[in-house]
């Protein structure tokens, strides 16, 4: 294939502010096919893109022009939808939570192994210039022995940009099932996994549902994650932030600090433990406010994976799970009031 042909299911904002721009920005990737089940969205975003409008997923599925799916439904729906694609022979990217359950991220692991095609999840934040410069800098041992960390993805909640506002399925629990943990949270625990380069291995944390009376998912919550090596640290993720939105990570080692997304001069800054400091400009990351958006690099790296056949992609389903298994893991410990030991094949299914 020298075009990947692709069908879009979902037309929420997160399609049409990311996916569907970056769709088009790609000279390998066609704008197909496009599927929502409010019958306008669905024409209106054909028309725009001269592509083919569907209601049901089902029928988006079966076009054999169909190369691969974009999955960008409410949660409920990413698995049944994604199995249905895989089956049918397409290539699949998520959006993230892979899942609402590990059993059903299980399920979709087996349909692509079955399929041979490829599915990917589309966490984003390892794409962030300041987050790879960051992992190289680990893995090169400048920081030397990695102590800790603090991650932090917090804004106004999904009403401020969702299209449905305050009737978004985000606030669903029977659509969305996880609240802010799904929706920033899960981005935060597959970036430290991307940036340590090893899996977050037990967890414990508070979770609550504070600022969105109309929300019956969480809306707050803040974990102690420890890594398999035994690195600890904290994610917080939160829609109850009013001010601005703070999407930062700080490492801290035994030769200095790495200050990521914190600084809106300088995305990444290095404060060594001899008083020394560099500051680096590497462009700001993405967030939901319309004249930030460019491209999160994971259509780009999603059209690589499959016409080039690269394997080097840090946003596998494997990977996803691994996410999603931590932050399914916060929940279980705010319910229990325990630690959560991640299952080994949990964590070893996240390397």
């Amino acid at each position: 294939m020298k075009t990947l042909r692709v069908g879009v299911v979902g037309l929420g904002s997160i399609a049409r502010n990311r996916h569907l721009p970056e769709l088009e920005q790609n000279p390998n990737t066609e704008i197909t096919a496009v599927c929502d089940v409010v019958p306008s969205r669905s024409e209106e975003i054909a028309k725009e893109f001269n592509a083919t409008a569907y209601t049901e997923y089902e029928e988006l599925i079966e076009d054999p022009r169909i190369d691969a799916v974009i999955v960008s439904a409410a949660n409920h729906l990413h698995a049944p939808v994604s199995i249905a694609a895989l089956q049918a022979g397409k290539h699949v990217l998520c959006e993230k939570p892979m899942a609402t359950t590990l059993e059903e991220a299980d399920e979709m692991i087996a349909a692509q192994k079955a399929s041979g095609k490829l599915l990917l999840i589309a966490h984003n934040q390892c794409f962030v210039p300041s987050h790879q410069k960051a992992r190289k800098m680990i893995q090169n041992g400048e920081l030397g022995k990695i102590f800790s960390f603090r991650t932090t993805f917090g804004h106004g909640g999904p009403e401020q940009w969702s299209i449905d506002g305050k009737n978004s399925w985000f606030f669903d629990k029977d659509k969305a099932y996880i609240g802010a943990l799904g929706d920033l949270g899960v981005h935060k625990s597959h970036l430290i996994e991307f940036l340590l380069d090893e899996p977050i291995q037990e967890v414990a944390a508070f979770v609550d549902t504070l600022a969105k009376p109309y929300a019956d998912v969480d809306d707050n919550a803040v974990a102690v994650l420890r890594t398999k090596s035994g690195i600890i640290g904290t994610l917080t993720a939160s829609w109850s932030y009013v001010a601005e939105e703070d999407n930062s990570t700080i490492i801290y080692g035994e030769k200095g600090v790495i200050r990521l997304e914190e600084n809106p001069e300088y995305s990444l800054v290095v404060e060594y433990h001899n008083g020394d400091r560099s500051n680096h400009s590497l462009g700001a990351i993405q967030t939901n406010d319309s004249d930030t958006q460019s491209n999160s690099g994971v259509v780009d790296a999603f059209a690589s994976c499959v016409l080039d056949k690269n394997s080097n992609c840090p946003i596998t389903a494997e990977k996803g799970r691994s996410a999603l298994a931590v932050i399914l893991a916060a929940l279980d410990s705010n319910g229990t009031k325990k630690i959560i030991s991640l299952a080994p094949e949990a964590v070893e299914k996240g390397e």
